[in-house]
């Protein structure tokens, strides 16, 4: 299996952390390793490519937000420890918001469809 770079916890920057964390997808992926840990990368229920979703891993991975294990043919995806270390509780803060935010809202929505009428 192919072995990934994952940037040192010195090269963790929040500008690049809150960059990957601005997408609807990215965020999704990291509340779900939030609550369950780390997952197979098939487990997670999306609603975008294989592709798009590997495009997204690779940002949150780049960012410094998650890490890939290898185990023979499969690939697990969990969140970096690291990254509470460099900013204790921003994960924690951003999903607790995020969740009110969407009022846990199906990511396969359209976004015109998730915001309230005027």
């Amino acid at each position: 299996m192919r072995q990934y770079r994952h940037p040192q916890e010195d090269e963790i920057t929040l500008t690049r952390v809150l960059a990957a964390l601005s997408d609807p997808v990215r965020l999704s992926i990291v509340a779900a390793l939030s609550r369950k840990g780390e997952c197979g990368w098939s487990a997670f229920d999306t609603c975008v490519s294989n592709s798009t979703l590997s495009h997204h891993m690779k940002v949150l991975r780049e960012a410094g937000v998650i890490c890939n294990r290898g185990d023979g043919t499969r690939c697990f995806v969990s969140l970096r420890p690291e990254l509470d270390r460099a900013f204790p509780g921003l994960l924690k803060s951003i999903l607790a918001f995020n969740k009110q935010d969407e009022g846990e809202a199906d990511l396969c929505e359209a976004p015109a469809a998730r915001q309230p009428a005027s």
